[in-house]
């Protein structure tokens, strides 16, 4: 368990919405966030489109004069709700910029603006609970998590986002080990209580998932930092989302398996499984 620095206090965010209600909580969080840290916050809607399909099924779409009706209203609709959202923020003392694309998926919309921007960190919704059987395979949100070279936070429906109790996840990799790192800095900017987590799925690993939050508690102490420990038994996403849920955790730190390929997503991965169960948001951090 290596040591670090606190990471830099945030300066960006880019929240992605789509104009649905359950990404009002990925709004919410970013402005909550621009509040208690002074960052600037961009909000970010991609508009999709099929190019060429025209051509294929012409039989199937209106005149091209009125397809560019159509486009210009949803232009239309999308800056006011972006402008709506700027208004919105000014009165809540924070600075907003809108920022519209375009594109034939709306993840290579959001990793366009993210790769243009540079933001600390990307602020998603979560669409509600996805059932003990339902992963996030093949959505926007496991995609983009799966090439963003940033931090992305995962905001469900209606959660608020706060800092008082902070869970970080371990399995001892280089992966975990930075998010820790991102996690013992939270704890210091924001006076969190942090609880450290590791999970034995059989008992031949208890003895190593105690030696591995040991050491977490070891490295926040040099810190200057207390660090709760839990050494959990189960299938480490389900351990994790019901240790969090009996600690009332505010937020969840895991880290991902970072960039691996076009087509690479998070299918089955212990973080894909805690954001589609967890009841607080998730930060997912990546290996710089």
């Amino acid at each position: 368990m290596s040591g670090s620095s606190a990471p830099a206090p945030l300066e960006k965010l880019l929240v992605c919405t789509d104009g649905s209600p359950e990404s009002r909580g990925a709004v919410a969080a970013a402005l909550d966030l621009a509040r208690s840290t002074g960052c600037k916050v961009y909000v970010l809607e991609v508009l999709t489109f099929i190019p060429g399909y025209e051509l294929h099924s012409p039989d199937l779409l209106p005149p091209p004069a009125l397809d560019l009706e159509v486009q210009a209203a949803q232009e239309a609709a999308v800056k006011e709700r972006l402008e709506a959202l700027k208004a919105e923020a000014a009165a809540q003392g924070v600075e907003l910029e809108p920022r519209l694309r375009s594109s034939t998926a709306a993840y290579d919309g959001i990793l366009e603006e993210a790769d243009a921007l540079n933001p600390d960190w990307i602020v998603m919704g979560r669409h509600g609970f996805t059932g003990l059987a339902r992963l996030l395979m093949g959505s926007v949100t496991a995609r983009v998590i799966g090439h963003s070279p940033v931090n992305v936070l995962v905001v469900p429906q209606e959660a608020a986002l706060a800092f008082q109790r902070v869970m970080v996840a371990s399995d001892d990799s280089p992966y975990s080990d930075a998010a820790f790192r991102e996690a013992l800095g939270i704890a210091k900017r924001m006076g969190s209580t942090l609880i450290g987590v590791s999970a034995a799925a059989s008992e031949g690993e208890i003895k190593t998932a105690g030696e591995v939050v040991a050491r977490m508690a070891a490295e926040a102490s040099r810190q200057g930092l207390t660090l709760e420990t839990m050494v959990l038994r189960g299938k480490p996403y389900e351990a994790i989302v019901i240790a969090a849920q009996a600690k009332s955790a505010d937020l969840i730190v895991v880290g991902s398996h970072g960039r691996t390929g076009l087509s690479r997503l998070l299918m089955g991965s212990v973080a894909e499984r805690v954001i589609g169960q967890a009841p607080c948001p998730v930060l997912v951090v990546k290996k710089k």
